[in-house]
């Protein structure tokens, strides 16, 4: 099992689109099978029957809603683009999951990005579809109900993955490692590609690495410059703030880097699906 980890992006529809492998529609209902998990405060809101008869165009507007709410809700970087898209990839000769197993596999992913917490109704929504062969995407706004911005932990993309190895073996799927003869290419680039994502990974490292040991000084320096009386303080204080910050985005891109160089990149929807998708609600 494979995880992917995309670019956050500001609109739910074109991750959904590409989980479809068509375009959204306000015309065509979306079966039970393919929606098999999702946000569990979405069941406070609308009834079990409403929610299945909802379109491919409804989810994607349940998804922009947080949007609508909080319009001025940011990542502490200012980046609005709240979207998050993930997808998972069996082995090639993996057997056929049921909708139950999907629902784990959605709902431990959403567990490890931070997306869920058991117990919380109050955080992202998300939802997560199983519509092609072998495939389940995972698709969620940060922004929380209360407008607060949920940032995926640094080693996002390296607890995913080491959460796929554990789906695999309580599943019994077959692992990553293992190769198969319709796949030789895709597994000598995942081994020749290990030991550079190692390094990014190293450097991405929340608890020993290099990054996370200089933005904790600043972070230090800053709190102690806050301390200071005058303005100047206070302004050098704040520069030293959003140092840090850019630190901890450096070390979000180097862990996204270093989980693409270990997955095969997912194939996009063809041009003509998305030339022809709906935009409007």
């Amino acid at each position: 099992m494979i995880p992917c980890l995309y670019e956050r992006t500001h609109s739910p529809r074109d991750p959904l689109e590409e989980a479809l492998g068509r375009p959204v529609s306000p015309n065509e209902g979306l079966a039970e099978r393919t929606i098999v998990a999702y946000w569990p405060g979405l069941d406070h809101y609308i009834l079990d029957d409403e929610r299945k008869s909802w379109t491919s165009v409804q989810w994607a507007e349940h998804l922009e809603g947080p949007y609508l709410e909080h319009p001025f809700a940011a990542s502490p970087d200012d980046d609005r683009r709240a979207i998050l898209h993930l997808d998972v990839h069996l082995h090639p000769d993996d057997r056929n999951l049921t909708g139950p197993e999907w629902a784990e596999v959605a709902r431990r992913l959403a567990r490890t990005v931070g997306i869920e917490v058991p117990g919380k109704e109050s955080g992202c929504r998300w939802v997560a579809v199983q519509a092609q062969p072998g495939r389940l995407d995972l698709i969620a706004n940060l922004i929380h109900l209360d407008g607060a911005w949920h940032a995926p932990p640094v080693g996002t993309g390296r607890r995913l993955a080491d959460e796929a190895r554990r789906i695999e073996k309580d599943l019994h799927l077959v692992p990553v490692g293992c190769n198969s003869p319709s796949q030789p290419a895709v597994h000598a680039a995942l081994t020749a590609s290990a030991q550079l994502a190692t390094i990014l990974t190293q450097l991405a490292d929340e608890q020993a690495g290099p990054l996370a040991a200089v933005r904790g000084l600043v972070e230090h320096a800053s709190h102690r410059i806050a301390r200071q009386p005058g303005t100047a303080s206070t302004d050098a204080a704040h520069h030293l703030e959003l140092i840090a910050r850019r630190l901890q985005a450096i070390q979000q891109d180097l862990d996204t880097a270093a989980t693409r160089l270990v997955q095969p990149r997912a194939v996009p929807a063809p041009t003509a699906a998305r030339h022809n998708a709906h935009r409007s609600p």
